[in-house]
């Protein structure tokens, strides 16, 4: 029997990973029993992210242990490989050893703290509440023996990989499990990708005032390598206000050895920007949708509002300006926002977004298809903005604006979310470097999917950035009939189904009739 599109995109999907993460997870889950989802992530992924420094840590060991002139036991001689010091106590061969124990859940705590200790990019980062009365710590000795799998005996390079996809995996497993909730820490792969291969930061200083878990830097750093260039040449500075969150992104590029300037402490980024005088080159972003409650009442005068002051009860324009501001003068930045954005006119939003179009910052707008997110059902879309669309690199685009409408695009996953696929995301981002002029192919406006607009155009639309505005209906085939006698066809077959309905009708009404209704 032939696969659905969604099916077969799944099991792509699904080879793409390393086949024993869905089991991995599966397992994991069925030890769940009655605890929450918000609060068994935090037990999953704590003890991942301490089979992973454990490994590395162990690799290290390893090869120290066969030099008769070095000390495997010397803090140092890791430190100098860049490798987190574990000792004895948080090693992993001495948890798992001790798995089946009863007091597990202390000498897991015990562990965590230890590393802290050791390692003061770290603290207050772990979680340490393992020995809490209410976690059972037969579940938690199964769940050691389950992770202890991870790795499969292999080199920490490799061990390295496979426990930064499984976290990676987990992380959207958990978003999925929490709905709502988990969506305020995880934005889709999908998307993420969109947004990476369109602007490409190979080189640079990477910026996100909302990072979450991190996943715009995970796949920055993937693309970087993916394409042969050097992880080295890109900076990364973010920024998160759930302390929960800003941890679970410590520990998620930690497990990757990515370095990334977070800040000493999860901070708001309106009210207390811990990289105040950042100019970036590449912003990539998924800010709060339609957020309420940001602090704009206080901060009317802020020097960020160059375009207008945003309302005080929705901040989307305020992250808006608050990425320009950071922006620097070669800058890019892409981000996710709710459609309403691109069109709404209440409190003042209409002139920003006008003011906005008039600088001329708006390099293009993609239109995402629903249900790609974990978190709401709210319709969004991508912003991609400039300083210099006349930048030398590039194709001269002065006053001219892409727009990608890809609402038609994406497959189910199951009932309730969509992804994008590889083919899609790859096509989406083409079409934009091809207008840019880096790309492989030559530009040219596709009805129903892509449009070059200008000014003019978009100012006769009122200042809406709406892509379906823009790019009009998709081009249909000619099926060559003529048009009087298609008319004279569907007007015999619409005759001939009036007739059908009709006689149904009748018979509905004498069933009724029988059993004592009439209508």
């Amino acid at each position: 029997m032939p696969r659905s599109k969604a099916e077969t995109t799944k099991t792509n999907s699904s080879n793409a990973r390393l086949g024993f993460e869905e089991i991995l997870w599966k397992a994991a889950d069925e030890q769940r029993g009655h605890m929450d989802a918000a609060e068994y992530k935090h037990v999953v992924l704590g003890l991942i992210f301490l089979k992973y420094i454990s490994d590395a840590f162990e690799e290290i060991y390893d090869k120290l242990s066969l030099d008769e002139y070095a000390d495997p036991e010397d803090r140092d001689e890791y430190l100098a490989e860049n490798i987190f010091w574990v000792p004895l106590e948080a090693r992993w061969t001495y948890l798992q050893s001790n798995a089946k124990k009863p007091e597990i859940g202390k000498l897991v705590d015990d562990g965590m703290a230890a590393i802290e200790k050791e390692n003061p990019s770290l603290k207050g980062v772990l979680p340490k509440d393992y020995g809490r009365p209410d976690l059972d710590k037969t579940l938690l000795g199964r769940l050691i023996d389950l992770i202890g799998t991870i790795g499969l005996g292999t080199a920490a390079s490799r061990s390295k990989d496979i426990l930064g996809r499984v976290y990676e995996y987990f992380l959207g497993q958990f978003a999925s499990a929490e709905g709502k909730k988990g969506g305020q820490f995880y934005t889709p792969t999908c998307v993420v990708k969109v947004l990476v291969e369109m602007l490409e930061p190979y080189k640079g200083r990477i910026y996100d005032p909302c990072c979450g878990s991190g996943g715009m830097f995970v796949q920055s750093e993937k693309f970087v390598e993916a394409h042969g260039g050097r992880i080295g040449d890109i900076s990364i500075y973010g920024q998160e206000s759930n302390p929960t969150t800003w941890k679970l992104c410590k520990m998620n590029l930690a497990i990757r050895g990515i370095d990334c300037n977070l800040g000493s402490n999860p901070a708001d980024s309106f009210r207390h920007d811990l990289h105040k005088d950042l100019k970036a080159d590449f912003i990539i972003a998924n800010p709060p949708f339609n957020m309420s409650a940001w602090g704009g009442d206080g901060l009317a005068e802020d020097s960020r509002w160059q375009y207008g002051t945003p309302p005080a009860g929705n901040a989307n324009y305020a992250w808006i300006q608050h990425m320009i501001s950071h922006l620097n003068p070669n800058g890019y930045a892409g981000f996710v926002l709710a459609n309403g954005s691109m069109s709404s006119s209440q409190s003042g939003e209409g002139e920003i977004r006008k003011a906005i179009v008039d600088a001329d910052l708006v390099d293009c707008m993609v239109a995402l298809p629903g249900q790609l997110f974990y978190n709401t059902q709210i319709p969004a879309c991508l912003w991609f903005l400039t300083r210099n669309k006349n930048n030398g690199k590039f194709r001269k685009r002065t006053g001219e604006t892409l727009f990608i409408d890809a609402r038609k695009m994406g497959v189910l996953i199951d009932r309730v979310h969509r992804e994008l696929t590889e083919a899609e995301i790859t096509r989406i981002a083409e079409t934009y470097h091809n207008w840019r002029g880096c790309g492989k192919g030559e530009y040219e406006d596709v009805a129903g999917f892509c449009k070059s607009a200008t000014w003019d155009e978009i100012k006769g639309h009122g200042y809406v950035l709406t892509p379906g505005r823009y790019v009009g209906a998709e081009a249909t085939e000619d099926d060559d009939e003529p048009f009087e006698e298609k008319i004279e066809r569907l007007t015999k077959l619409l005759g001939e189904q009036f007739s059908e309905s009709s006689k149904l009708e009748a018979e509905i009404r004498k069933n009724l009739r029988g059993l004592g209704y009439d209508i």
